[in-house]
């Protein structure tokens, strides 16, 4: 960030400003110029991808002491929380930091950030002694390599109906001395054909790629288990991911909230955030109060329940949405400007909020939802992972919405007739386009239902996480170098 700051100051960095009413203006940036803004949003992203890949687990790490009895939930607030506190950076930069960079110029636009991540960095390192540090174990990427080759090479061994029949190679004192019978392909794996050949003195496995441990067996397992519904979370995320035609939308919009005062077409996301905030917010600190002192008992959603609700809930916020989008399109007809992309209807533009009202709440129970639920039913060892996946969800949905828009303007704009997203809003149909997007979130809401019967009951079970917190108590100290030594059972 100090870098990119550097390219505002430094006059080398800067690429030179036409003179104002100047008709010959030659501003192209040098491949120096370039390289330079190259290299500083590559350190920018390798810093992000550290930060926001590890930061989630890392927070969850340091409650895992906690007594789960006195603190029912306490890991769940940390993730709602987590969460609004995101969406508030977000909601600062969007509004604050572009004004001050409109307002005040790039130097002082990007100094800002420059400040704020100069005092993260300094309260951070300087927290550093009081922080629960879990040592880091070998790569799990390596790890599921490692039984996905096993298991080929070791595809001609019968496996047995009896557990006890089998030799398995596993970690000393781990928990773990069987495999699970789900995905039994996977147990060869972890077999042992030969004790003399297959293992080493002290116990551990003579060639790994060709012995795993049952921990290794069963966190591929875990992984493989949840994918079904993390894709439920994609086509979640695609609605989120619509934000340029909604502003598209609210452009051709009244924006004026007094004579003098317009909300900014760009500003409209902020509700957004602001919604899942308020949702967030009301869930932790006044329904789940609420709800738990008349069942007399503490009361919170189950996993499952929270997802569920947040898909149904995100299906029915596009069917808003193409509702309010045929009335605006019918105003627009209605007023004569239906051939003016940029002319603004007499709608007010206020209307989109119940559909910003239904997506935050979406997200509330949704996004929250499935970070807890990674991180609860996925190893220990796997947090960092678990805390990615819904990352990933948000760049896969990117890539969907990108082959749905581009599907629909490729079979339905043809032979002269509009597409539905038509750059001129007012002549294509946005509002079937919408209704698309509900209709798939619905039948997303069908598969959904179909994976969570399949994936049987969460490690949480009614009680959300408080089931992980406890298991955490137990499994917190076995961070010693006794991880590394194999035994058999």
């Amino acid at each position: 960030m100090v870098l990119l700051w550097l390219t505002t100051i430094i006059p080398g960095a800067t690429v030179p400003s036409c003179a104002q009413f100047s008709s010959i203006c030659n501003n192209d940036a040098t491949t120096p110029q370039l390289l330079f803004l190259y290299f500083c949003l590559g350190l920018m992203s390798i810093g992000a991808g550290g930060i926001r890949s590890c930061s989630l687990a890392f927070g969850a790490d340091q409650l895992s002491k906690r007594d789960s009895l006195k603190h029912a939930g306490i890991l769940e607030s940390f993730f709602s929380w987590y969460y609004v506190i995101s969406s508030a950076s977000v909601f600062i930069s969007m509004t604050c930091v572009v004004y001050i960079q409109e307002a005040m110029g790039w130097k002082v636009g990007f100094g800002v950030p420059v400040v704020l991540m100069i005092l993260s960095t300094l309260s951070f390192f300087l927290a550093s002694s009081i922080y629960v540090k879990p040592k880091a174990k070998a790569s799990w990427l390596i790890g599921f390599a490692r039984v996905l080759v096993a298991s080929f090479r070791k595809r001609r061994i019968e496996l047995s109906s009896l557990d006890t029949d089998e030799l398995y190679h596993h970690r000393k004192g781990s928990a773990l001395v069987v495999p699970s019978e789900r995905i039994r392909f996977l147990n060869k794996a972890c077999v042992i054909k030969n004790p003399e050949e297959d293992l080493m003195p002290d116990g551990r496995a003579s060639d790994p790629w060709s012995l795993c441990t049952v921990d290794q067996v069963e966190e591929l397992k875990a992984l493989i288990k949840v994918i079904p519904i993390w894709s439920t979370g994609v086509l979640v995320s695609v609605n989120v991911c619509q934000n340029s035609f909604l502003l598209l939308q609210a452009s051709t919009m009244n924006r004026h909230i007094t004579s003098k005062f317009e909300i900014p077409a760009g500003s409209f996301y902020a509700f957004l955030l602001l919604s899942a905030t308020m949702w967030i917010a009301l869930y932790d600190r006044v329904i789940i109060p609420l709800a738990s002192k008349i069942t007399g008992k503490p009361t919170r959603l189950g996993l499952k329940q929270k997802i569920g609700i947040g898909i149904l809930v995100s299906a029915a916020s596009m069917a808003v949405l193409a509702i309010i989008e045929r009335v605006r399109r019918e105003i627009a007809i209605r007023e004569g400007i239906s051939d003016i992309p940029d002319a603004v209807t007499h709608m007010s533009a206020m209307w989109l909020l119940p559909f910003y009202f239904l997506l935050g709440f979406s997200e509330a129970m949704n996004g929250v939802g499935l970070n807890e639920f990674f991180y609860t039913e996925l190893p220990k060892s796997m947090s960092s992972v678990a805390s990615n996946l819904f990352s990933i969800g948000l760049s896969a949905a990117s890539l969907v919405a990108s082959f749905i828009v581009s599907n629909v303007r490729g079979f339905i704009g043809e032979a002269n007739q509009e597409s539905w997203v038509s750059s001129n809003i007012n002549k294509g149909h946005y509002d079937y386009y919408y209704w698309l997007l509900s209709s798939l979130g619905f039948a997303n809401f069908i598969y959904y239902l179909a994976c969570s019967k399949a994936y049987g009951p969460c490690k949480g079970g009614q009680r959300g996480i408080t089931g992980d917190v406890r298991e955490g108590l137990i499994d917190d100290d076995d961070d010693d170098d006794d991880d590394y030594d194999d035994d058999v059972v």
